[in-house]
């Protein structure tokens, strides 16, 4: 886990040397990705530097620095895992790569160098990466397929660049740090702003799945693309005790590459089905004694740190866990802003940061439960959407005009749905309005059965939108590397396959992932409701987010109203007065202290 950075330049302005300097104070902005070695490499030509920060995780010696540099001179730069590297490494060998490390970024240097872009397919692993390619002069950039690992690009002039966070591009001649209206309320419509776009007018985010090669004119042109296509089946495809038994085994094998690690390696353990199922294969089938992290809240109805020790103890884990006080919370939301290089309005940020800060007192990397309500159908909208499906076919007059696109894309989703978002934008932006439509229109005219629509609607954008960079950028601000198993390429294969009736019964989601879960853990434990991992409001309370807001949003105090004017602002806080819905206010909040904290300014 690192963070990488690069330049291409499409003249001859910046010397060799100048290209290195800035790739390398590019790189020095992240260095909380990366704080155990770093490195710059810059082509004869000048055209390209690549730079790296790097998370020493998997042969942690010199051998695995980088930029990664083959004999032919193609070089690399590479964020993430490849955990497939020891089962693709003997090809390699047998066509004569003669290896100098022991490190998964070898492999995929190798592979690439060899086989070139068609080396992504056989990837499994969560990567970002830049791999120049010395004969073609030209650079290939690519992303893994749910977006575990960000990677921005930004254009101005004779200049192309790309970062895994933004703020690396302020530091490159005359940084255009514009953002616009329409971007802040993308943001608010759906609590992050969705790729391409990113919050900067000049920067833009690779798509999760993409593979591309840049051209001279810095134009992208599409290699390969993966995604999650789920199956047109709508009762179950075979007996649950034999998918279970399929899922079981596709789990141990994922699981135990995603245990790779030459330093301290542990786990999230909510109590919840994903994390919980994740720790119990690791712990009862592979035997591997784990450490185990939670967060709670004190004296919070909403916290499931009791939960979590209970399935410690069941599972037989190291368990650590802390337990935090109601707080200030305008300290906490002005650490978030500052922490988040693209703003991001999901308040499991708080605890994410929490988390991951508990755990990196002892560990290095951590498995995670993320990518499980994707992939096996578990959020608590899916299951109201399908409520609504039933009282339509039973007739309920209330449901007659239903559709599917508008109930799901509403409120159970959006932040600020477009009565909301008019209250504070003052008005829904016709791009908005547009995006909207489309996904509404996408998924009501979709043949496939709902649950099936939906959960890949959310893999393809709520998953690397909001849920993925909240987990990335709150663990490396503690330099700690968080694995998600349940987002493996063979998990990922397995579940875009099973048909609705084999992820709800009527009653429950994950039905084939409980059935793995439950020959290690007591049913009552995994049938209990879900719980999200947001923040404690009913313990923590509404009057003092509300309070918080409005100190923070101000007249004359904030940095908001230069884009959407104070009248706008004024008329959302009073309604929040009115009727808080503090998950609105956390975004809120968490946007005017980004804002504080970065540069920014309003343009058209």
């Amino acid at each position: 886990m690192c963070g990488i950075t690069g330049i291409l330049q499409s003249g001859q302005r910046f010397s060799p040397g100048e290209m290195a300097e800035m790739a390398g104070r590019m790189a020095s902005t992240m260095v909380h990705r990366g704080p155990d070695d770093h490195g710059i490499w810059v082509d004869e030509g000048g055209r390209c530097a690549l730079a790296h920060r790097r998370l020493s995780i998997i042969d942690t010696s010199a051998a695995g620095r980088q930029p990664m540099v083959a004999p032919s001179g193609n070089a690399l730069s590479f964020n993430g895992e490849i955990y497939n590297f020891k089962a693709l490494r003997p090809g390699l060998e047998a066509r004569g790569w003669r290896f100098t490390s022991h490190s998964d970024t070898e492999v995929l240097l190798a592979g690439l160098d060899l086989d070139g872009p068609e080396m992504v397919g056989r990837l499994d692993g969560m990567y970002a990466f830049a791999f120049w390619e010395a004969r073609s002069r030209r650079l290939i950039l690519a992303r893994d397929r749910f977006g575990e690992k960000p990677l921005y690009l930004y254009r101005s002039g004779d200049l192309f660049a790309f970062a895994s966070e933004l703020q690396a591009f302020a530091v490159l001649p005359d940084f255009d740090d514009g953002v616009t209206v329409e971007t802040i309320a993308q943001y608010f419509t759906f609590q992050y702003v969705p790729a391409p776009a990113a919050i900067y007018r000049a920067t833009t985010k690779l798509e999760p799945g993409r593979c591309v090669a840049v051209g001279a004119d810095f134009a992208l042109t599409d290699i390969a693309r993966a995604g999650f296509v789920t199956s047109a089946e709508a009762g179950t495809t075979r007996p649950l005790g034999e998918l279970a038994d399929e899922l079981e085994d596709i789990l141990v094998r994922t699981i135990s590459d995603r245990l790779i690690a030459d330093v301290p390696l542990g786990a999230f353990l909510s109590g919840g089905v994903d994390s919980s199922t994740v720790v119990a294969i690791a712990t009862k089938r592979l035997n591997r004694t784990v450490r185990s992290y939670a967060i709670g809240f004190a004296d919070s109805a909403d916290s499931e740190h009791d939960y979590a020790r209970a399935m410690a103890r069941h599972l037989g884990t190291e368990h650590v866990d802390e337990i935090v006080a109601p707080v200030v919370l305008s300290d906490m939301v002005d650490l978030i802003g500052r922490s988040l290089d693209e703003p991001n309005g999901d308040s499991s940020c708080l605890p994410t940061w929490l988390l991951a800060r508990l755990a990196r007192r002892d560990i290095t990397v951590a498995l995670s439960g993320d990518g499980g309500d994707e992939m096996f159908g578990g959020y608590g909208r899916y299951f109201a959407t399908l409520a609504d499906r039933e009282r339509q076919r039973a007739g309920d007059a209330g449901f007659a005009g239903w559709q599917p696109g508008a109930a799901y894309f509403s409120s159970r989703l959006l932040l600020f749905p477009e009565r909301d978002l008019a209250t504070l934008v003052g008005g829904v932006p016709e791009a908005i309005a547009g995006t909207l439509a489309g996904l509404r229109d996408g998924m009501n005219g979709d043949p496939r059965p709902l649950l099936n629509r939906m959960r890949a609607a959310d893999a393809g954008h709520y998953l690397p939108g909001a849920v993925l960079p909240k987990v990335d950028r709150m663990s490396m601000r503690h330099s700690l590397e968080v694995r998600a198993p349940l987002l493996g390429n063979e998990i990922a294969d397995f579940a875009q396959r099973l048909g609705e009736g084999d992820c709800w019964d009527g009653r429950a989601g994950k039905q084939v992932l409980k059935e793995v879960a439950r020959r290690y853990i007591p049913s009552e434990w995994l049938d209990r409701p879900k719980m999200g991992f947001g923040l404690p409001m009913r313990s923590w309370g509404e009057a003092q987010t509300l309070a918080t807001a409005q100190a923070l949003l101000a007249s004359g105090q904030n940095r908001l109203s230069a884009w959407l004017g104070q009248d706008n602002i004024d008329r959302f806080l009073a309604a929040q007065q009115a009727q808080p819905l503090v998950y609105q206010l956390w975004a809120a909040m968490v946007l005017e202290t980004w804002l504080r904290s970065h540069p920014a300014r309003p343009v058209r």
